[in-house]
């Protein structure tokens, strides 16, 4: 049987207008993650990301979550069919 270690450390975050951006490192795995949630849509997504790029994804998480097809729902079709900009 294998058991599954949760040794997740929360290095940094920061909470503006309901959204919420989480910066977390597991010593067992030597993993960096970035973990975005947004009350209002009660949507959240998460970013494994190399630890040179750590401090640059959580700051820029919506840079990074593009690339590999994360987002939330709502915000990508709004962006898409918005001719405006």
């Amino acid at each position: 049987m294998t058991s599954t270690i949760d040794d997740w450390s929360e290095l940094a975050s920061r909470e503006a207008d309901g959204l919420a951006v989480a910066l977390f490192w597991s010593k067992a795995t030597n993993r960096v993650k970035v973990s975005v949630a947004d009350a209002s849509l009660e949507e959240e997504f998460h970013i494994d990301v190399a630890g040179p790029h750590a401090l640059d994804a959580f700051y820029h998480p919506f840079a990074y979550a593009v690339g590999r097809g994360l987002g939330f729902g709502g915000a990508q079709r709004v962006s898409s069919t918005c001719s405006r900009f």
